[in-house]
C-alpha cells in the first residue's frame, strides 16, 4: 500500500518497499470473518477489561497493541524490531496491520507475536482514494482492536503513523477503558504534504491539527531523530520528559555481508547501488541525470548502476532512463528478497541516496543510509541535515540538486579505493558502536517504563478502579 504519506523515511519503511524473508510463523487462519467475529466470553465492552491482570514470575503482565497502517509486519522493519524487542522483554505483543505481498494471512503468530491483518482497497489516488483507504483502515483497526480487547487484552495502544488518524482508536480505548497511548512518529506529514504539492493551504492546516491532537493524547511520543523530537516538543507541545528518540537502527542479525556477485556489474569495473522506495521525493530522476553526466560529460562507461526497489514512480523513471539512453548502464530490479538485496549491496563499490532536498527529507533519517553503513559502503548524497547527522564522514555531500557534482562525487569515490575503505570503515564503526538496533532497543524500553510508571500514578489507579466497578455492576 503506497499512500499520500508513504515514503522511505527512516522510521519504519523497508528500504525497497518490497518483500523480505519473513520470520517463521505458527498458527495461520486466513479467514477475515473469523477476525471480525467474537468468541470472547464477555457479553459487552464493559466486560472487556480483565478483573485482574495475571502475573508472570511475580510481576504484572504488560500487554501492548501496536497499530501500523504503513506496511504489514514483519516487513515493516522498524515496527518488527520494536515488537520483537518488547516480546523479548516479557511484553505480550499484538499487532494490527494491513495485508500485503507474502503477508496475506488474516491471523498469524510469529515468534510469539500475535499478528492481525486486514484488507485494504487498492492504493489511494486523489482525495477520494485516500479518504476511502484511510476509512477502511480505521474501520478494521477499530474492529480488530475490540477483538483483541475482549480476548488477549492490552494496556497500551502503540500507534505508528502515517496517517495521523490512529489517535481515534487510541482515544476510544484511553477514554473508555483507561488504556495508555504511545505515538510512534514515523513521518512528519505536514512537511511531506508541502514537499509533494509545493504549498501549505487548508489541507496542510488539517494535517497539523491532526498531528497536534495525536500528541495531545499521547502519554509518550517516540521520535526517530532529534529533528522529530523538536517537532514533538515545539509544534506538538509535549513535555520533553515524555519524548524519546529511538532511531531506526539496523538489525545486525538481518543486515549482513554476502559474497559479491560480479554478474551485477555486467562486465564493467565498478558498481553503484541504490535501494529504496521509488517515488517523487526519492530523487531517482536526479540520480539518472547524474548518470547521464557521468556518461556524456565525463565520458565514463565503466560504472554500472543498480536501482533496487519499487514504488509509484518506477515506470516513469524507467521511461526517463530510456530517454537518457541509459538502459545499458542502469538495472532496475524491482522488489527483491533479502538475499538478493544484500548480495547487490555487498557487490557495490559505492551506494547513493539522491533524496530530493526539501523540508521533509532534511529532517528525516533514511533506512538505506543505515544499511549502507552497516555493510561498510561509502555513500554519496545531497547535503541534508539528518543525512549528515547519520552518515558523517561515511558520505560525500553534493550541493542540493547539483546533479553534475553528485556524479563527480561518485567518480571521486570509484577512483579512490583508499578513500572508499576509510569512509566505509567509519560508517561501519558508527553503526556497530552507537546506531545499531541493539543500542536503540534500550531507549524503546525506557519509553515503556515511563508509560507504565504513569499507569501506576494515583489518577490512573482511580480511573482503573472506576472501570473495574462498572464492570462488576454491569448486567450479566
Amino acid at each position: 500500500m503506497l499512500t499520500l504519506f508513504r515514503d522511505d523515511r527512516g522510521a519504519s519503511h523497508p528500504d525497497q518497499a518490497g518483500v523480505a524473508n519473513p520470520p517463521q510463523s505458527a498458527g495461520v487462519n486466513s479467514e477475515l470473518a473469523e477476525l471480525a467475529g467474537s468468541n470472547a466470553t464477555s457479553t459487552g465492552l464493559a466486560g472487556a477489561a480483565p478483573a485482574a491482570q495475571p502475573r508472570i514470575n511475580g510481576s504484572v503482565r504488560r500487554r501492548v497493541l501496536i497499530i501500523v497502517e504503513n506496511l504489514p509486519v514483519p516487513f515493516d522493519r522498524r515496527v518488527w524490531s520494536e515488537a520483537s524487542t518488547l516480546s523479548g522483554h516479557g511484553y505480550e505483543v499484538s499487532v494490527i496491520c494491513p495485508k500485503g505481498p507474502r503477508a496475506t494471512a488474516s491471523f498469524e503468530i510469529i515468534e510469539g507475536i500475535t499478528v492481525y491483518r486486514h484488507w485494504l482497497p487498492r492504493e489511494g489516488r486523489g482525495v477520494l482514494g485516500y479518504l476511502t483507504e484511510y476509512s477502511v483502515a480505521l474501520f478494521w483497526e477499530f474492529v480488530l482492536s475490540l477483538r483483541i480487547l475482549t480476548t488477549r487484552g492490552f494496556d497500551v495502544v502503540h500507534a505508528c503513523n502515517p496517517p495521523d488518524l490512529i489517535f481515534v482508536i487510541g482515544a476510544f480505548h484511553k477514554l473508555l477503558f483507561g488504556k495508555s497511548f504511545i505515538f510512534d512518529h514515523h513521518d512528519i506529514n505536514p512537511e511531506l504534504y508541502e514537499a509533494k504539492f509545493g504549498h501549505r493551504g487548508p489541507l496542510w492546516r488539517v494535517l497539523v491539527l491532526l498531528e497536534r491532537i495525536t500528541f495531545a493524547l499521547s502519554d509518550a511520543s517516540i521520535a526517530t531523530n532529534q529533528s522529530y523530537r523538536t517537532i514533538a516538543i515545539e509544534r506538538g507541545r509535549m513535555d520533553p520528559d515524555r519524548v524519546f528518540v529511538v532511531r531506526s537502527g539496523p538489525n545486525l542479525s538481518r543486515v549482513r555481508s554476502l559474497p559479491p556477485d560480479p554478474a551485477w556489474k555486467k562486465g564493467r569495473k565498478f558498481l553503484v547501488a541504490y535501494v529504496g522506495v521509488i517515488g517523487q521525493q526519492e530523487g531517482i530522476d536526479l540520480l539518472l541525470d547524474s548518470i547521464k553526466h557521468i556518461r556524456r560529460r565525463r565520458n565514463r562507461d565503466d560504472v554500472q548502476f543498480v536501482i533496487v526497489g519499487s514504488g509509484p514512480e518506477l515506470e516513469e523513471v524507467k521511461k526517463l532512463a530510456r530517454v537518457f539512453e541509459l538502459n545499458e548502464l542502469v538495472t532496475f530490479t524491482g522488489r527483491v528478497d533479502d538475499r538478493t538485496l544484500f548480495t547487490i549491496l555487498s557487490t557495490a563499490d559505492v551506494c547513493v541516496n539522491p533524496d530530493r532536498p526539501n523540508t521533509m527529507n532534511d529532517k528525516s533519517t533514511m533506512n538505506k543510509i543505515m544499511e549502507y553503513m552497516t555493510l561498510g559502503k561509502p555513500i554519496v548524497q545531497f547535503d541534508l541535515a539528518e543525512g549528515r547527522v547519520s552518515a558523517g564522514e561515511a558520505s560525500l555531500y553534493a550541493h542540493n540538486t547539483d546533479t553534475a557534482e553528485f556524479g563527480d562525487k561518485i567518480l571521486e569515490l570509484v577512483d579512490d579505493p583508499v578513500l572508499r575503505d576509510r569512509m566505509g570503515a567509519f560508517g561501519q564503526k558508527r553503526i556497530y558502536g552507537e546506531l545499531a538496533w541493539d543500542h536503540e532497543a534500550t531507549k524503546l524500553l525506557s519509553a515503556y517504563e515511563r508509560v507504565f510508571d504513569l499507569r501506576r500514578s494515583p489518577s490512573r489507579k482511580r480511573r482503573a478502579a472506576v472501570l473495574e466497578l462498572s464492570r462488576h455492576d454491569s448486567p450479566r
